[in-house]
């Protein structure tokens, strides 16, 4: 395991409170193996996603005065989803300073799309913990500069299928769009996930996928394709 202080300079930003970085990249099933009473980067996960998808979401408004809401939306969700952070964590060689479990780390969890990217977005809500708001723009804008770049030359083909689903049915009219998790299956290191699409409370579609945003999105997908 390397110095996780290495990792700060790759980052670009020094922490006061170190011990946020150290959580970022601990994954669950360290905790389970190694560590009963410690916290995984679970709940850092969660606040970062909020406040990569917030910067990522201003930072396009600026960029494209005259798109409409539609356009912003498809392409922050390309953006900011699980392929896009964890091309970032591997130009960090973040996988070599995510603690693991031994099962996991055996099974080639440090190369694994779905932990990279949450250990990503743990970072970024460690950063926003650490040095609040400003520090993680910083962060991101920095990061990610390359793929916004792509973006602003529209370089990417937006292919999201939950934005795209969304769009369709409200122009139908009002309707309630759920996600629900159905089925959660697999060991730590090659789970799978069954999300079912609810419509207005009936069900329409599943998707199953290795995170639950790619079930989701598979979700959304075969709805669309049945309407095809």
């Amino acid at each position: 395991m390397e110095d996780i202080r290495q990792l700060e300079k790759k980052l670009g930003y020094r922490f006061k409170d170190r011990s946020l970085l150290k959580k970022a990249v601990t994954h669950s099933s360290y905790v389970k193996e190694h560590d009963r009473n410690g916290q995984s980067n679970e709940r850092l996960e969660f606040l970062g996603d909020a406040f990569f998808d917030a910067v990522i979401g201003e930072e396009l408004y600026r960029s494209f005065p005259k798109e409409e809401e539609g356009f912003l939306s498809r392409t922050r969700a390309t953006l900011v989803c699980e392929k896009s952070l964890a091309n970032e964590a591997r130009k960090l060689g973040l996988g070599n300073y995510i603690l693991l479990g031994n099962g996991e780390a055996h099974n080639g969890g440090r190369k694994r799309e779905s932990i990279l990217a949450d250990a990503m977005e743990a970072i970024i809500g460690a950063v926003y913990l650490d040095g609040g708001f400003e520090a993680v723009k910083e962060l991101v804008l920095r990061l990610f500069a390359a793929v916004i770049e792509d973006a602003r030359h529209g370089k990417f083909i937006i292919v999201d299928y939950k934005t795209t689903l969304q769009e369709k049915i409200q122009n139908d009219g009002a309707a309630r769009i759920k996600y629900v998790l159905l089925k959660e299956s697999g060991p730590d290191h090659d789970k799978t996930f069954q999300v079912q699409l609810e419509v207005n409370g009936k069900a329409v579609a599943r998707g199953t996928g290795k995170s639950k945003k790619q079930a989701e999105q598979r979700a959304a997908r075969a709805m669309l394709e049945k309407e095809i």
